[in-house]
């Protein structure tokens, strides 16, 4: 992957890594504490003791070199002579460049967003993690539709999904899971209580897990017990306008055009207001990632890029749905990679 660099070491020297996702990404260290130093010439992982070993066996086209003091980072730069490096101006802090910067005498230039959106575009590999990783999380909603019951707190449920998804092979989840149910469904991103659960109660599950780095993001709204014509009516538009998401999201379409293809449904049903979010996000070693489906977006859907639809109706007072698949953009449309039903459950 560090190969995806080579454009940027056209225009300067050198480029520092210090997120640990693209230091993840460009050389497969997975231990996330260090540095790599990426030039024309040569490829150098910084670590410490505690991961040498995993950064040898995992990072093979780098040389690995353990770090004994705070200095061995800028005493290399030094050496090596470098007058420019590019860095990740996005994740690295003020304190952190103003060190590098009292202890070299290169110049660095912000390649932040650069750099980040070298992951924009899945391989075949990263698209099998996602893949496995979503089946964890189908697997979990299936598991989870038995165990709701009236009575049961959403840190029940929330608990019990990140459970099942450990035991299921999952490294950890993806995100903090979002298991609310009635009024706060209202809200998009509520926080689990020991709020217990109604009969009439929507019930809004959002949750992911990472597999072997990679993340999978799903989102299913439920009702306990009969839905009112109200829900069905909110849950219906929703679902029409995650639909029409669906096919807007090919190859060669604006993310802003995708995002609007939804959005109108929601609108012409009254209910624009309501939906205050962007239709959806990149997804890959990050929950969040490159490209954005806004309605402001500038970016054009390619080929492999994972992308969420999740589109939503929340009115406070009463509840709200969300419903959202992950997808791979491909030429003729999208392969969506949650398999769980869509359509409104009466549990």
């Amino acid at each position: 992957m560090y190969k995806k660099l080579d454009d940027i070491l056209k225009d300067t020297e050198a480029v520092l890594i210090t997120s640990p996702y693209n230091m993840r990404y460009f050389s497969s260290f997975s231990g996330g504490e260090g540095f790599l130093l990426i030039s024309k010439d040569e490829r150098v992982l910084f670590t410490d003791s505690r991961y040498t070993e995993v950064a040898e066996k995992e990072a093979k086209d780098f040389k690995v070199i353990e770090t004994k003091k705070s200095s061995d980072l800028t005493d290399y730069i030094n050496n090596k002579g470098f007058k420019e490096i590019a860095i990740e101006d996005n994740f690295m802090t003020v304190s952190s460049l103003e060190n590098l910067k009292a202890k070299t005498t290169c110049a660095y230039i912000g390649k932040g967003k650069e750099i980040d959106r070298k992951r924009i575009i899945k391989t075949p590999f990263e698209i099998e993690k996602i893949k496995k990783a979503e089946e964890i999380g189908d697997n979990a909603f299936s598991h989870i539709l038995k165990f709701i019951k009236e009575g049961i707190t959403e840190n029940d449920i929330a608990t019990e999904l990140e459970y099942f998804m450990k035991k299921a092979g999952a490294e950890k989840t993806s995100f903090d899971t979002i298991s609310i149910s009635g009024k706060k469904t209202s809200m998009p991103h509520g926080v689990p209580s020991d709020k217990k659960i109604e009969k009439g109660d929507f019930i809004t599950l959002d949750f992911g897990c990472i597999y072997e780095g990679y993340c999978s993001d799903m989102t299913r709204t439920v009702v306990l017990g009969k839905a009112s014509e109200k829900q069905k009516e909110i849950y219906n538009i929703v679902l029409s306008a995650q639909l029409k998401g669906l096919t807007m999201i090919k190859n060669g379409v604006k993310c802003a055009d995708a995002d609007r293809g939804a959005r109108e449904i929601i609108e012409k049903a009254g209910y624009g207001e309501y939906f205050g979010h962007s239709l959806g996000h990149g997804v890959g070693l990050l929950i969040h990632e490159a490209p954005t489906l806004s309605p402001n977006s500038l970016d054009i859907l390619e080929e492999n890029m994972v992308v969420s639809c999740e589109p939503g109706i929340y009115i406070p007072d009463f509840g709200g749905v969300r419903i959202e698949d992950l997808v791979v953009v491909n030429n003729g449309g999208c392969t969506i990679l949650s398999k769980s039903d869509k359509n409104l459950l009466e549990i």
